[in-house]
């Protein structure tokens, strides 16, 4: 893993590659890529990050961004994808520090695609903007957000997915759940749709409950401790982020990450 301590702007290679952020400071980190890359980028410290990436015409680039941080990180980020290039950008948050993230992705040319995916164990405060922006005809965003709040937990999300004038045939969709395992926790997620074309697809979906005490109780009745029915049931709630990603590698660091997290998170 490529330790990252100061500003750098990296020219991505095919195939994969991982970096930890671990500084004092406040950098600006950027990712340029023309090929097909996977990356995983791991957050251990920093102060406020920028994060700019560049994904070239025809290029296929996976970024998978894990917040290991435990003080409270802030974080702003502009994704650009030219024509016919594939952007997906996924986050997984399972740490006990706040976050602020603002994300913007410009889907430039035609063709251009973009997913942006996060998977979030939230026993504090997690604030998201994320805005995808369709600037060119026949391009697709998507944006996927799992989010399983535990006590203490605050989560705001607010989705944007933005069609511009003269963007024919561009896609804007949006899918969004969160669940809470007691009554009184915080969890807002506000799907915007902005759409200034008529011939486009656009669609968001809605998700917010709070678990069955039945179906907890049925799970304990079979010997399992509530800990551990808190971490099963989180598991499968928010496991759909790792088929986002279609690089086997970073899935299943994505699914150890997740699960060791979640299993010292519910037991606490």
């Amino acid at each position: 893993m490529t330790p990252i301590h100061v500003n750098m702007d990296i020219a991505l290679q095919p195939g994969y590659s991982s970096y930890e952020i671990d500084s004092d400071r406040d950098l600006e980190i950027t990712f340029r890529g023309s090929e097909q890359s996977d990356v995983f980028v791991s957050i251990k410290r920093c102060g406020a990050l920028r994060i700019r990436t560049y994904a070239a015409a025809g290029a296929k680039i996976s970024y998978l961004f894990w917040n290991n941080t435990e003080q409270k990180l802030s974080v702003d980020e502009s994704h650009e994808v030219m024509g016919s290039g594939d952007l997906t950008v996924a986050y997984g948050e399972c740490n006990q520090a706040e976050t602020d993230r603002n994300v913007y992705v410009a889907l430039r040319q035609n063709h251009a695609k973009a997913l942006l995916s996060s998977a979030t164990l939230v026993n504090c405060r997690k604030n998201y903007n994320m805005q995808v922006v369709n600037y060119a005809p026949d391009t697709y965003g998507d944006i996927k957000n799992y989010a399983v709040v535990l006590e203490k937990g605050n989560l705001m999300i607010d989705a944007i997915g933005k069609i511009v004038k003269g963007a024919h045939g561009a896609q804007s969709h949006q899918t969004s759940r969160a669940l809470a395992f007691a009554q009184g926790q915080r969890a807002e997620i506000l799907p915007e749709l902005l759409i200034d074309e008529d011939d486009v697809q656009a669609s968001h979906a809605l998700s917010m409950g709070t678990v069955d005490e039945d179906q907890m109780y049925y799970m304990m009745s079979r010997g399992l401790s509530r800990s551990q029915c808190t971490s099963l049931i989180s598991s499968g709630y928010l496991m759909p982020i790792a088929r986002t990603l279609d690089n086997p590698q970073l899935q299943e660091m994505l699914a150890k990450e997740m699960e060791r997290k979640m299993n010292a998170l519910c037991s606490m």
